[in-house]
């Protein structure tokens, strides 16, 4: 069996949190969860969850009448792998793939005022992602005790995030430069 990569076991995850799903239930279910900081090409949802198939993790069910939908069902050994790589503590370093990152990594190479719109285009764009964080945390559904911690867990991880987000834009639109010798932000890096 291949190694799995992050897709693989969001897959398998979200088989084993809402049941067998078909890849457009699989997209929809990313969509109001993980895909808010771990986003999938949709075309892999058709894809991954026929691989995994082919690997045993999870049995595929197509239906025989009507549309004929494809229904993935978690295996044993599907749910065995997702098991292993739950327990494990180890994580790749985190992808950070964001492009206002890369325009002030270059900000020393454009007008003086970009920076300035830039940090006041990203505090108002953080603030946004905050205030939707906030929503979804005051809208959790204790009910589910398990999965209600799990998904507060994940929403105050990412409202500190957001916060800083905000905190270090609005900073840097205010004081655009550092002085000589120090300072906490600086447009002009290695």
């Amino acid at each position: 069996m291949s190694e799995l990569g992050p897709q693989d076991h969001v897959v398998l995850g979200l088989i084993a949190r809402h049941g067998p799903l078909t890849p457009y239930e699989l997209k929809t279910r990313l969509e109001e969860s993980v895909e808010y900081f771990w986003p999938i090409p949709h075309a892999q949802l058709y894809r991954v969850p026929v691989r995994l198939a082919e690997q045993g993790l999870l049995r595929e069910e197509a239906e025989q009448t009507g549309r004929r939908r494809r229904v993935f069902h978690l295996t044993d050994a599907g749910r065995e792998a997702l098991r292993h790589w739950l327990s494990d503590p180890r994580c790749p370093p985190a992808e950070t793939r964001d492009p206002a990152q890369l325009k002030l990594f270059f900000a020393d190479l454009g007008e003086p005022g970009d920076v300035v719109a830039l940090a006041n285009g990203q505090a108002a764009e953080h603030r946004r992602w905050l205030e939707l964080y906030r929503d979804m945390h005051t809208a959790i559904d204790s009910d589910d005790s398990s999965r209600a911690e799990s998904r507060a867990r994940i929403l105050e991880l990412g409202l500190m995030h957001e916060q800083a987000y905000v905190d270090f834009w609005e900073s840097l639109a205010q004081r655009p430069t550092r002085s000589p010798g120090g300072g906490a932000h600086s447009t002009t890096t290695a």
